[in-house]
């Protein structure tokens, strides 16, 4: 397996946009805007959907697809209640000094996530530290700091702007498939079910992938390739997991299986749609999981990447 090559402009420009939950405008943009520039240079030039009845949704659809991928493209973060209080999205992991950013009508904003646990209920109170009052609503996330080792990639936000950033990649060489990018997927989805009921009855597409991260436990582990996932909470109909095993097996593309009770992804939302949908999660594992300083191998990235493409070839 070829390592990703150094200077990951792409993955380093996407973990830097601002793009919380339910706030994933940015994100749409800097999407449009990148496939506009660099789709002259793809294999086949997809059709791109972005229509109002998407919200800040996203699909492209290259070719005659019979497979598409899903790619959230929101993050977790924080919104401001009352006074100097903080309201997590989703669930980020809380320390005293964490740096966070963001912006209101008054300007840039870059302070300080402060965590108060009550003893007796062991309720962690969230709160930022600033020099003056930040506007109700308004989101803050994660200061990003790109670090790119030999081996290691480490910042905020690689859940998912590594999902994003493999679609990416394989949408070079994409013949026939679908790439839908989603939004909501950290605080509880909602998306997918009309983007996947678009897909359904406009080109009948029925197998997904989704391209997401999942986590270094203690049977998944930094480079050792990308994770095929069998189940997590919700179990994906084995025929199609076996299916995608066997394809990734003659790949000879390095791959880990997963068999997880806990942890959740788009592919829940797929599996409760009134629609016979067949997905599995497949993604590179990251150590530090929704912290600032989360960490993947680059080794499993690239695998990542490969395995997607030859599975979008014979799916």
């Amino acid at each position: 397996m070829t390592v990703l090559s150094s200077g990951m402009h792409l993955l380093q420009s996407l973990c830097e946009i601002f793009s919380p939950s339910g706030h994933e405008a940015g994100m749409k943009k800097f999407l449009l805007q990148y496939v506009e520039d660099h789709q002259s240079g793809w294999k086949v030039q997809p059709e791109i959907i972005a229509d109002e009845f998407l919200q800040d949704c996203l699909i492209l659809k290259f070719g005659k697809p019979t497979t598409a991928i899903l790619a959230h493209i929101d993050t977790i973060g924080f919104t401001v209640r009352y006074q100097d209080q903080l309201i997590p999205i989703g669930a980020p992991e809380v320390k005293n000094g964490y740096k966070l950013v963001g912006k209101d009508s008054l300007g840039p904003i870059f302070c300080e996530l402060v965590v108060n646990e009550k003893k007796k209920s062991r309720q962690k109170q969230l709160s930022y530290k600033f020099a003056r009052g930040i506007e109700r609503g308004t989101e803050l996330v994660f200061e990003s700091h790109f670090k790119e080792t030999k081996k290691y990639i480490q910042n905020c936000y690689l859940d998912n702007r590594i999902g994003i950033y493999n679609a990416l990649k394989v949408a070079e060489s994409l013949e026939n498939g679908i790439i839908a990018f989603t939004c909501w997927e950290e605080h509880g989805g909602g998306s997918v079910p009309y983007v996947s009921k678009y897909i359904y009855e406009n080109f009948g597409v029925r197998q997904y992938l989704v391209s997401d991260i999942t986590w270094v436990t203690d049977g998944v582990h930094h480079g050792e390739g990308v994770a095929v996932s069998m189940r997590d909470r919700n179990i994906p109909r084995r025929a199609y997991v076996d299916k995608i095993i066997e394809l990734a097996t003659a790949s000879k593309v390095p791959f880990q299986l997963e068999v997880e009770g806990e942890g959740s992804s788009d592919g829940r939302e797929l599996q409760l749609a009134p629609y016979p949908f067949d997905w599995c999660f497949i993604g590179a594992p990251i150590a530090n999981a929704h912290s600032p300083k989360e960490k993947v191998h680059k080794e499993d990235v690239a695998s990542m990447i490969a395995l997607y493409a030859h599975l979008m070839k014979n799916l």
